[in-house]
């Protein structure tokens, strides 16, 4: 069995007393910096690392911090724990990365197992099943630090930050007006997300703002998020038959999902699409679409440095603030 290099062997190895090497290793004021000197070299020579649980007893903090995104898989999220972990690590903590796929249960499940995991704090994505936050508000009311990103609950009373969906929408919608479009269809995620009731709303305000009735049967949801295909072949399905000339995607994995399918109906001719994707590779599916790009890995950035705010500050905070990053719209003359 594996046994990890203690203070008490370096002690040893070195004849010095167990607390010289604990205040060596912690740069104490109390120990030369000759003996620092010592032991630091000697620690990193037979790979001494520090144990994180009498750590954690010793101050109070397990210096982890546990991020609940949808899947890791999508391009987003994948770009955002890029950005939490460029903070996390900077400032000593280390993650613990869980996927709810979009299933309510899961999300539960994997919060309840981060909070039993003594966990500084929480980094919270929502699932797009889920509807009651019960789960989420005992451990908020209960002080764990918890910040929301990109899908956010407007109705708890902490930080936040996710992109200017509504603004993103609206010019997107905007400039498939302005390239002669009149019929644009809107496919979104679950309708309760925040991400999608902002995209939506910039949507329809575009739509108002340049004389367009708004129509009920060009607005559909995924419920699942983009996972079920045959959910977006029966939206896209309906707007083949309605005339629909252009389409805005509201979600990431939707977009991706959709072009799947369009090539697969063979059902883009003549349809001008913009689509909210991080996707590395969007500039390479056929049929050709237009996309937003988020600053995902700002997001995570943010959100890394607000939870830590909460984790370390000294006193209760009740300042909090939501912030909305702008986001990219490149259009590829199709």
């Amino acid at each position: 069995m594996f046994q990890a290099v203690t203070i008490k062997q370096i002690a040893h190895a070195l004849s010095v007393s167990v607390s010289t090497v604990s205040r060596a290793l912690s740069d104490s004021h109390e120990i030369s910096e000759g003996t620092k000197k010592l032991v630091r070299e000697y620690a990193k020579k037979i790979n001494y690392r520090s144990n994180p649980i009498a750590r954690s007893l010793k101050n109070g903090r397990s210096n982890s911090i546990g991020i609940l995104v949808s899947d890791i898989a999508n391009s987003f999220f994948s770009q955002t724990i890029n950005g939490i972990e460029s903070i996390a690590y900077e400032k000593g903590y280390h993650v613990i990365i869980t996927q709810s796929h979009d299933a309510y249960e899961r999300e539960v499940s994997n919060i309840g197992h981060l909070a039993s995991r003594s966990v500084d704090g929480i980094l919270i994505s929502m699932s797009s099943e889920t509807t009651n936050y019960d789960h989420i508000t005992q451990l908020h009311e209960r002080g764990m630090p918890i910040v929301f990103f990109d899908r956010i609950i407007d109705e708890m009373e902490t930080f936040k930050v996710t992109t200017d969906n509504f603004k993103s929408a609206f010019e997107a919608t905007r400039l498939l007006i302005e390239k002669g479009n009149r019929n644009i269809a809107f496919l979104g995620n679950a309708p309760q997300l925040s991400i999608s009731i902002q995209r939506f709303n910039g949507y329809k305000a575009a739509l108002e703002a340049n004389d367009i009735t708004f129509e009920d049967r060009l607005i559909k949801h995924c419920h699942e998020g983009g996972r079920n295909i045959e959910e977006i072949e029966l939206a896209l399905t309906e707007f083949r038959s309605g005339s629909v000339d252009a389409l805005l995607i509201a979600s990431d994995q939707i977009s991706t999902s959709t072009m799947r399918v369009l090539a697969k109906i063979n059902y883009a001719e003549n349809l001008t699409i913009i689509g909210f994707s991080n996707s590395d590779v969007i500039d390479l599916l056929s049929p050709g679409i237009s996309y937003i790009r988020q600053n995902a890995f700002g997001i995570g950035q943010i959100a890394a440095e607000m939870l830590i705010k909460l984790i370390e500050s000294k006193y209760p905070v009740y300042d909090f603030e939501t912030r909305l990053l702008d986001a990219e719209l490149h259009w590829r003359g199709i």
